[in-house]
């Protein structure tokens, strides 16, 4: 079974966003092994520049991912998908060897250099920014649509 990490800086805080992932990530369960992996947000502070944040955020975030795992940025500069299509990469993953997919979604200041130089697969959900929390909820939803699309079920319609 194909596993799928969703890998977060800070935590979701507010209730309907985890009771909504929650509703997903239970419909998830019957088509992959889905988790969520989140780090804690480094505190902003007048000695700390937002460089020096991202880049020992991106040390963290790549301390989490297997060398072997095929990862995705979610970043304001990737490339947009319809949801067939992105059903399509998730099926495609399922085809090849892939074990392992993990999605990354950055803190507020973006992805330090490196993170950006050692992946370079970036998905973009909207031309517009969404919270940093919201999108969790939005990438699950999609998750479980892509899956949906895959499997032939009526969740989805065009």
């Amino acid at each position: 079974m194909l596993k799928i990490t969703l890998l977060v800086v800070g935590k979701t805080t507010d209730e309907y966003l985890k009771q909504g992932i929650q509703v997903y990530m239970e419909r998830l369960r019957h088509f992959c092994n889905f988790s969520i992996i989140e780090i804690p947000e480094l505190q902003v502070t007048s000695k700390v520049s937002h460089t020096e944040i991202k880049k020992k955020e991106g040390d963290i975030i790549m301390s989490k991912i297997p060398r072997n795992a095929r990862v995705f940025l979610l970043d304001e500069q990737g490339k947009q998908y319809a949801s067939r299509q992105f059903a399509t990469l998730v099926d495609n993953a399922m085809q090849t060897s892939v074990k392992e997919l993990f999605f990354v979604v950055g803190g507020a200041f973006g992805f330090s250099d490196e993170v950006y130089a050692r992946y370079s697969s970036k998905i973009s959900f909207s031309a517009m920014t969404f919270s940093h929390q919201m999108i969790r909820l939005f990438f699950v939803e999609q998750i479980y649509r892509a899956f949906s699309i895959i499997n032939g079920l009526p969740y989805h319609h065009d």
